[in-house]
């Protein structure tokens, strides 16, 4: 199978606004998730109508975000995937433009709320998983004392931990059992304190 790129860098405001639609980063989710789909499966699965899905599908494809699955078993009914695992966009890069600020900002507090309804599902499921699971992962909340140069390189640090990975992870022990992991990065300065 072919992999997607890793990253896709919006740098114009219509690509951020296009991949910015709710039921178009949901679709992009599931595609980069849960691989190929058609948009009738994406229609069921978002009760969305093929119709829409089908639409909107249309729309990420003009921008770049997904393709026709090359490796699909039947050209009749089209199954696509996504060409990126993760969307990237820096809000300072085009700060002079109101528009890409306004789509920026309601992007990110999109993720945040999602962060938000990732934890609460986690923990009324957690006696669910498998207790391999209690020991490990969590959340963390940690202070530095920083540059803005010392925290970009930070970034670029936890990237590329992320980075190998997702690439390069150290071998399983026998028998455990594999989960997709979300890790959400916040690096933000601030001027108190947060309590």
């Amino acid at each position: 199978m072919v992999e997607p790129y890793y990253e896709a860098n919006v740098r114009n405001t219509e690509s951020l606004r296009a991949v910015a639609h709710p039921i178009r980063s949901r679709i992009l989710g599931i595609l980069r998730y849960e691989g190929p789909a058609t948009a009738s499966e994406l229609g069921r699965r978002l009760d969305e109508s093929s119709g829409s899905t089908s639409y909107h599908l249309r729309q990420l494809a003009r921008f770049g975000f997904v393709e026709e699955d090359p490796e699909q078993p039947n050209r009749r009914d089209k199954r696509w995937r996504a060409t990126h695992m993760i969307t990237a966009w820096h809000r300072a890069e085009r700060s002079h433009d109101p528009e890409w600020r306004q789509v920026s900002d309601a992007l990110e507090r999109r993720q945040m709320l999602r962060a938000i309804e990732h934890f609460q599902r986690w923990s009324e499921r957690e006696d669910r998983y498998d207790p391999q699971w209690a020991s490990t992962g969590g959340l963390f909340d940690n202070l530095l004392r920083l540059t803005p140069s010392q925290l970009a390189k930070l970034d670029r640090d936890l990237m590329a931990v992320v980075d190998r990975y997702r690439t390069d992870p150290p071998p399983a022990e026998p028998g455990e059992p594999v989960r997709h992991v979300t890790i959400y990065q916040q690096l933000l300065p601030f001027e108190e304190v947060p309590l």
